[in-house]
């Protein structure tokens, strides 16, 4: 069985919108886009680690409006990007009202969610990867599916935006942790079963 991993940026406020782009996610009125992209570009070290956990990747799961968003810039980017070919090649499971997806090795999950991901963890070998997907991360944490998170925590508070947790309780345990000379710390929690 595969394990769920939620891969976020996340600020001391525990914000996770828009982390890349001004433009990434304005829901809200939400201004201050691009917060995560500015504080990791400054430190290569935290941007390395925040990146690390993710050898094991045997698939990704995206909610529509990231899948849209995220895979759509990096697969459009002009190379050479980190990012194009693990997008590319990696399965990618998209919950979406519309199953027509425009990337390559993209499937849809349009049934239920809970029955869904269950089936998709249970197929295969190692880490399943949600990048963003805030809505997508709360509706599976409350259904008890997330199995770990990879934190990057950015020295700065942003207080207002969408936030990654919602109300549900989740006791967890530090599997690893870094911690950058600019005070980013890059975290892997094991969420109690």
């Amino acid at each position: 069985m595969r394990m769920l991993v939620a891969v976020e940026n996340v600020s001391l406020d525990g914000v996770m919108q828009s982390p890349g782009r001004p433009d990434e996610d304005t829901r809200g009125g939400f201004s201050r886009g691009g917060w995560a992209t500015r504080l990791l570009m400054s430190d290569q070290d935290a941007a390395m680690a925040a990146m690390g956990g993710q050898r094991s990747t045997s698939g990704m799961v995206f909610g529509r409006r990231t899948y849209d968003d995220l895979v759509g810039h990096w697969l459009t980017t002009p190379d050479p990007n980190p990012f194009t070919e693990i997008l590319r090649s990696t399965p990618k499971h998209v919950v979406t009202s519309n199953p027509e997806l425009a990337h390559p090795n993209s499937y849809a999950i349009t049934g239920d969610l809970v029955e869904s991901i269950t089936a998709v963890k249970g197929d295969g070998e190692g880490d399943l990867v949600i990048l963003g997907s805030g809505m997508l991360v709360r509706a599976l944490a409350d259904a008890a599916l997330i199995d770990r998170y990879v934190l990057t925590i950015l020295p700065v508070v942003l207080g207002s935006g969408v936030r990654l947790f919602g109300d549900t309780y989740a006791p967890m345990t530090v599997v690893e942790s870094y911690t950058s000379p600019t005070g980013i710390v890059v975290a892997t929690y094991a969420v109690a079963q």
